[in-house]
């Protein structure tokens, strides 16, 4: 008879020990598959968790549907460039988005070139009639030519989204550049890390994350407090702007539900080179926000508003920037009568700002900030005025302020400068520590405008 039926507790402890192997060591083994653009989407169909599909240099003209590909923790499923100084090209075919995802979760997308040949698709898409889409990473994609018009987006979704990551990629001249969730409020995008990508000259946004009415019912989606950010990134519309009745802010972050699950909700900001915007302001936002250790450069205008937009700015933290703008520098716009207690109930800080503009400052609570005429800039920083790669916004020499840091310590990395030393005591503005080599000069080209430690 064999082992395992002989009687005394044998079976139940080799089941045992069979299942511990299996948590030590997934059963099934991951496959590891290689695909040319014959071959890909017979293959795409097979994935399991923890497969990794490797694609051939070509021209891919049959799109990339992720639908319904399931990875695990720790088991993701990848579609990546065979060789990434080689990437894939993805060619954009009428009435299809070029990579379609539908019920698709911990995926992985590396390294592919997604060329739009001007139509009306778009590049990357959560679709609107999908449950949901959640746990995926973009990386390395160089999105180009979905400028049709500017409802053409490089990276969106519109189903329930949480736990993206969206890295190191290059969106260039699209009708709008990432736009995470639906124009309505409703299909939330939760809890995202955006990072070191590089998104210029854009019809529209740069990048928007649209405001939410409630955050949905769904499996899987958090209901705990998350926060979404967005850090190290260059934004840019110095040039490829649409009509001035369609001007856009470089980055837009609506408001989180105003009750139940994600009120508490926040959007960290920090690290990121924000250039050029003839007919907005760089930056607008409204609900949870810190925006810290930023340069802002509008020769053409203004640089951030904090106002209403579909609700009211709520607890607002902005310290550590560096600002050069034609016109407002940091405006805290008052809310609605109706709505003034709502608002008065969450602090506003500005605090330990470089800010040098037409009108530098209009907010009530602030502290510590160093502030001037746009004429006066050259007085303190190096090269505030120069042309891009030239600028170099550091202070000529320490500027510090007296302010209270108790509000910015919960934040990431909130004591580290844009250039990645810690900061000393007092010092104000977006560079901190150091004056040695450490240090960035802001550029539009895919360089992480902070160098990790």
């Amino acid at each position: 008879m064999p082992l395992f039926f002989k009687p005394g507790g044998l079976l139940r402890q080799y089941i045992i020990c069979l299942l511990a192997l299996c948590l030590i060591q997934p059963c099934a083994t991951a496959e590891i598959l290689q695909a040319d653009p014959q071959t890909y989407r017979q293959l795409l169909k097979t994935l399991q968790a923890g497969d990794s599909l490797l694609l051939a240099p070509g021209l891919y003209k049959a799109g990339l549907p992720v639908h319904k590909l399931l990875g695990k923790p720790g088991q993701v499923i990848t579609i990546a460039a065979a060789d990434s100084l080689q990437p894939p090209v993805f060619q954009a075919r009428r009435g299809h988005n070029t990579v379609s995802i539908i019920d698709s979760g911990y995926v992985t997308i590396r390294h592919l070139v997604l060329e739009g040949r001007g139509l009306p698709v778009d590049a990357v898409k959560a679709e609107g009639h999908a449950r949901w889409v959640h746990h995926i990473t973009l990386e390395g994609l160089v999105i180009r030519g979905h400028g049709n018009n500017q409802q053409t987006v490089a990276i969106s979704s519109k189903c329930p989204a949480w736990d993206w990551v969206i890295r190191g990629n290059v969106i260039e001249g699209a009708g709008t550049g990432v736009y995470l969730g639906n124009s309505d409020g409703s299909d939330a995008f939760v809890g995202g890390l955006i990072e070191h990508n590089l998104i210029t000259n854009t019809l529209g946004y740069n990048l928007q994350i649209k405001h939410q009415k409630k955050r949905e019912s769904v499996d899987g989606m958090p209901d705990e407090r998350r926060t979404t950010i967005i850090r190290h990134n260059v934004f840019s519309k110095a040039v490829g702007n649409g009509q001035t009745e369609m001007a856009r802010p470089n980055l837009l972050v609506g408001h989180w539900p105003l009750t139940g699950a994600g009120q508490d909700d926040l959007y960290q900001i920090y690290g990121n080179f924000f250039y050029q915007n003839p007919g907005e302001a760089l930056f607008q936002g409204e609900g949870n926000i810190a925006l810290y250790n930023n340069l802002f450069v509008n020769d053409l205008g203004d640089a951030v508003h904090i106002q209403p937009h579909n609700d009211v700015p709520r607890e607002i933290s902005i310290f550590y920037n560096t600002v050069i703008a034609a016109g407002t520098g940091i405006i805290i716009r008052k809310p609605n009568a109706d709505v003034q207690k709502l608002a008065a109930d969450y602090p506003q800080r500005v605090l330990a700002n470089v800010v040098f503009a037409e009108v530098p400052i209009r907010a009530e609570l602030l502290s510590g900030n160093v502030t001037g005429q746009l004429s006066a800039a050259q007085n303190y920083l190096n090269k505030p005025l120069a042309r891009l790669g030239e600028r170099d916004l550091r202070p000529r020499a320490k500027l510090t302020a007296k302010f209270d840091p108790a509000s910015m310590q919960n934040y990431l990395e909130w004591n580290l400068g844009l250039n990645g030393d810690l900061r000393q005591a007092g010092e104000v503005g977006a560079y901190g520590g150091s004056q040695g080599t450490l240090y960035w000069v802001p550029s539009v080209e895919l360089k992480p405008p902070v160098l990790s430690r």
